[in-house]
């Protein structure tokens, strides 16, 4: 779903019509129906004024994701430095299809 489609589904759910909520944001009501007609994303500097209007973070009126989501919590990340064995493997990983991963996982899995 694109940020212009967040928005008109958000209007819908809080019964809100676009000229409502021009009136809030201050942004004309041809700006927001080029929005849908044209399937176009508001610019960047609108977003605060339409996320203050809508009562939603800019996180969830960009992505979808909202504050009570897992996204970004308790994950574990690895630094591996540049220009050593490891990043060349994780690189190489990277550039493999999906038989050639199960491949290497396989062999792998039998060296250790």
């Amino acid at each position: 779903m694109t940020v212009g489609q967040r928005i008109f589904e958000l209007l819908k759910q809080k019964g809100m019509t676009q000229k409502e909520f021009s009136e809030k944001t201050g942004i004309a009501t041809t700006t927001i129906s080029d929005w849908r007609k044209k399937n176009t994303n508001p610019g960047s500097d609108k977003i605060l004024l339409i996320c203050a209007a809508l009562e939603v973070t800019p996180e969830y009126l960009l992505s979808g994701v909202s504050e009570d989501s897992d996204r970004g919590r308790s994950k574990d990340y690895v630094v591996i430095p540049n220009n050593t064995e490891e990043r060349a493997l994780i690189e190489a990983f990277g550039r493999m299809d999906f038989d050639q991963r199960e491949r290497l996982m396989a062999y792998v899995k039998k060296m250790l």
